[in-house]
This record gives structure tokens, sequence and C-alpha cells, in this order.
């Protein structure tokens, strides 16, 4: 997974300065849930949550909570929304529970990543009620507007969507958040890799009107390109977020100043903000949007060549990191995929999106440079002679 030319997942490889802030992070062997306990990540915590918060255009008053990865980051988020929409209705979920209260009401686009669903089942809010999205995953805004109009004063979750697992696609933010809230409703936004399109100005125009939601997720392993077991959960109502996550102990030493457990599930927690300050540290601002305009640069040089071959076919618009190809039929297009991974050169899996069989890209990995993308798509010639 560490290599340049493996596309097979949206999973980054690892940078050096975050590498070795991880090898740091595990020979210090700290808990950082308490500031007084480790004030040194604390403190780095707090800047690299301004730096984040900055880099992203967020909201600067925003909690930022540093989880084991994506799922728990939108379990996070999630979870303050449950208890926010709940509190507004008039039901403490922290004292009475889930049984007997008012029923939320969760509406996600019907390509939204699974983790969202299982982040619901953790929170004991059941199936989300879908909508339907265009021909390259973004939620309508239309379909969205009807089912808010048809859900009453119900308490209300929307979830939205910051690149699309198979086109990289984005959601219509500024309409989609505007009419949720308009109805009351908390926002999510699932950026486990989209979102970082805001640290790039030619890719910013993909998450305008983002910044207006009430919480968001992303995955720092994924396009920052930190080791693994760094998420982030991000709410605007810091309040919010330490209502749902906080826990009190007699033994524990709190500080005024609010403690870093407050912002995440858990209690005992590895120092994830030393890899993520060192990467943004190293890289800088213009560093970062380099980063994800190579990453996009190779997605698009992808496309354009798979598109000069024969009997290939390229179904996404390729508007960030991913690109999904069909080579004619699914028998022909799983093939492909066969083929591939057992010559190794590249690893790029199969998947289904909109009916069909595919070949799945997703540029994620800091190091592939234009030599691995040849090298790939030189075995992807390969591997469709003589089909």
């Amino acid at each position: 997974m560490g290599s340049g030319r493996f596309f097979g997942f949206v999973v980054g490889g690892t940078h050096p300065a975050a590498l070795a802030a991880d090898w740091l992070v595990s020979a210090w062997d700290q808990n950082s849930g308490l500031r007084r306990v480790t004030p040194a990540h604390s403190a780095v915590e707090d800047v690299t949550s301004a730096w984040l918060l900055d880099l992203l255009g967020l909201p600067g008053e925003s909690a930022v909570g540093f989880v084991t990865g994506g799922t728990m980051a939108n379990f996070t988020g999630l979870a303050a929304g449950r208890d926010a929409v709940l509190r507004k209705a008039g039901w403490d979920v922290a004292q009475r529970g889930l049984t007997g209260g008012p029923r939320v009401r969760v509406i996600v686009g019907a390509e939204r990543h699974d983790t969202v669903d299982l982040a619901l089942r953790y929170l004991g809010l059941g199936s989300p009620e879908q909508v339907p999205v265009d021909d390259q995953g973004r939620l309508r805004a239309d379909a969205l507007q009807s089912a808010l109009d048809e859900g009453g004063d119900e308490p209300t979750i929307v979830v939205l969507q910051a690149g699309n697992v198979h086109s990289g696609a984005f959601d219509p933010f500024t309409e989609a958040i505007t009419a949720a809230h308009a109805h009351g409703a908390w926002v999510h936004v699932d950026g486990a890799f989209g979102l970082w399109a805001a640290a790039s100005p030619s890719y910013r125009h993909l998450v305008l009107g983002c910044e207006a939601a009430d919480s968001w997720a992303t995955d720092a392993h994924k396009t920052l390109n930190v080791p693994y077991d760094t998420g982030l959960a991000i709410v605007r109502d810091a309040a919010a977020l330490r209502a749902s996550m906080g826990m009190h102990g007699a033994y524990l030493i709190h500080d005024e100043l609010g403690e870093p457990f407050d912002k995440v599930p858990e209690l005992s927690r590895r120092g994830r903000a030393f890899p993520v300050w060192a990467v943004l540290r190293s890289l800088g601002r213009s560093g970062v949007a380099e980063l994800v305009d190579r990453l996009c640069h190779h997605a698009s040089t992808f496309a354009a060549s798979l598109d000069e071959i024969e009997g290939v076919t390229v179904l996404n618009d390729v508007v960030f990191t991913q690109v999904c190809a069909t080579f004619g039929t699914d028998q022909r297009t799983e093939e492909v995929v066969r083929r591939m991974l057992e010559d190794g050169t590249a690893w790029m899996t199969g998947s289904t999106w909109r009916d069909q069989s595919i070949l799945r890209i997703s540029v994620s990995n800091w190091s592939t440079n234009e030599n691995d993308v040849e090298r790939s798509l030189d075995a992807v010639r390969k591997a469709v002679v003589g089909l």
C-alpha cells in the first residue's frame, strides 16, 4: 500500500515527515487525552487544529477531534448532530437515551459512503432515508428539498459528501445546506478524502459552500498522507461536541481550557496531532496545495490515456482523484482487473458503479510520479491484449 503504484483503495502513503513524527509518538508512548498530563501534545494539537481550520476554510471557532479514522470521524460528527437536534426538540439523550424519544430523521444521497450507514448504526439511528443522485453520484438538491418539505418538524440530520468514492464528485453544498438549515436540520459533511480540495486554489471551487455545514469528517491518512490512526472530526459548535463526547472522573486532572478527550470517543489515545503537525509544517500551505494538484493531475493523465485505448471508456467526469473505467462488457472488465492483480505492476481493484463492473483507480499517494503512472498504464495496455 505504500507504493506509488497502489491505486486500489483511497489510501495514501506516509509522508517522511509524518512517519518520523509517528515513530516519536510510539517511542514517547503518551496517552494524550489530558491537557495537563501531556502539555506538549496539547499545545501542538491546538496549533494543528487552527492550521487545519484555516487550510480547509472552515469556521475558526470549530472544535477539532483527532480520532482513529474516517469512520470514527463520521461517528463523532453525527453523534454531536444527533444530540443537538434531539436537545433542540426537548429531549436530553445523554440522560434519557433514545428509547421513547423523538425519531431522528437522517437524509443521505443514494451514493454516500457505507461508513456513514455504519456510524448511524453505532448511534442507534438505523438506516437513513436516501434521496436520488445524478449520473456522477451527486445528491440532487431538488430531491433533498422535496424530502425536507415532506418531513415536517422532525429532528433531522442531512449528510452530504465531499468526494464520491467512485466518481470523486462533490455534492451541491450551497443549495443543499441552505435548504437543510431552512428546515432546522444539522448538516454533516463526509469529506474523507475530498475535503482536502479546499487546500488547493485550483480545486477549492469543489467545496464551495461546504463551510456553512455544522460538522465535517476527513481522514488525514488519505489525501494528506499521514500514517494510519489519524482521522479528523470537526464540529462548528464546540459545546455540542463536548456535550456528546466529554466525560468526567474524580481521578482525572481537568483543565479549564478543556481536554482533548472531550472531542473524541476514546479516553486513551496516542498523540495523533504530532504527525499531522509534522506534515503540515513540512509542506506548508503551498506544499499541501501542490500535493492535491499533483494527485489530481495524475488522475487526469490516467483518464486521458485510458480513453485512447480501444474499447475502454472512462465513465466519470474526473474532477478530483478518482477514475472509473469499463472495458466494454462486465466480463472483459473483470478479466482486466484479474490480469492487473496477477501482473502486480500496479494495484487497481474492481468495483461496481452505475450497474457496471469497473476498474477503479484512486490516486492518493504522495510518492506517485509520472513514471509510476506510465508503468501502470502500460500494465493496463498489456492486460487488454487478446481480450
